[in-house]
């Protein structure tokens, strides 16, 4: 509901979860602590979803896959408006440090032959999130696995017939 409606009242929040208003503020004493808590749980998923995606130890092809799957279920799991999240500096500090390493993997994808040398400086990276991005909302039937086959597929091959 947040990401597509960032100013959605606890009022809203609270019937689409179909709690009372007052079983969230129990638990959240303002609107602003309740994003917080919702950040937080996002960028936990997202650290975990690198972690269990072993990208510098795992056969690249492999990591890969498994990053962009777990990632697909964190999308849909913890749908926000990334722009309003990472308008707090912590919670940017981490996810940078989360871009980090998916940097660094991305550059070791390259080294060892799985994406194309030469393509402009930070294009992957750049384009990963948003084929991700666009599978977890427009393909929601498909199941993280086979979103993820899709958004491998066009990452490492494109569109083109050849």
């Amino acid at each position: 509901m947040l990401a597509a409606d960032p100013g959605a009242s606890i009022a809203s929040i609270a019937a689409e979860a179909g709690v009372d208003r007052r079983t969230v503020y129990r638990r959240f004493a303002s609107r602003e602590e309740l994003l917080a808590a919702i950040y937080e749980a996002r960028l936990t998923a997202i650290e975990k979803a690198i972690e269990d995606a072993r990208l510098r130890e795992a056969p690249v092809a492999v990591a890969l896959h498994r990053y962009v799957e777990n990632i697909i279920a964190v999308n849909r799991t913890w749908p926000v408006d990334l722009a309003r999240m990472l308008a707090d500096e912590s919670v940017r500090a981490r996810r940078d440090a989360a871009v980090r390493e998916v940097d660094a993997f991305l550059e070791r994808a390259t080294d060892e032959g799985l994406l194309r040398p030469g393509l402009p400086e930070g294009w992957a990276s750049a384009l990963l999130p948003d084929l991700m991005h666009l599978v977890s909302r427009r393909r929601p039937e498909l199941s993280p696995g086979q979103a993820a086959d899709i958004v491998v597929d066009t990452l490492l091959h494109g569109l083109g017939a050849s």
